[in-house]
């Protein structure tokens, strides 16, 4: 699956997109950033808090008990404001 780092996630992550291919035990948005947390010292900073990160994926927001199975697409990225 491809997944996608924004705004401030991807300045600490250090790149904008990347392929990867989680282990079976991953099998939610919540499991993905505690699995992409654990990769290195840039994962762990973008993702210290999990609770204010925001996910989509195939460009539809969901809630990160949200089950990834069959994603193309997942993007994360810090909570917006309106304006």
């Amino acid at each position: 699956m491809k997944v996608l780092y924004f705004a401030w996630v991807r300045e600490r992550v250090g790149k904008a997109e990347e392929a990867l291919d989680p282990p079976e035990a991953v099998a939610t948005v919540a499991d993905l950033i505690a699995w992409l947390s654990q990769r290195g010292d840039e994962y762990a900073h973008a993702f210290e808090k999990p609770k204010v990160i925001r996910a989509a994926i195939d460009r539809i927001h969901v809630k990160q008990d949200t089950a990834i199975a069959g994603a193309r697409e997942i993007a994360f990225f810090p909570p917006m404001t309106g304006g």
